[in-house]
């Protein structure tokens, strides 16, 4: 079958397909990271802390060793 004869068949099941898909837009804000970050200034000092702790393990455990 040549393109220009599936060219109807092709729109119309397109057509019809788009038709059945529903909107996903109705479950209100979607939060796609499990902790909260509203409150911007604890949020920094934690993550400051957590971040720092765990650069300087290797540093404190070098320095216990020598």
């Amino acid at each position: 079958m040549s393109l220009l004869a599936r060219a109807p068949c092709l729109a119309a099941r397109s057509a019809r397909s788009n038709v059945l898909v529903q909107s996903r837009g109705m479950h209100g804000e979607y939060k796609h990271i499990p902790f909260d970050y509203d409150r911007k200034v604890p949020f920094a000092i934690k993550t400051f802390l957590y971040l720092s702790t765990g650069f300087a393990i290797p540093f404190v455990a070098s320095y216990y060793q020598l």
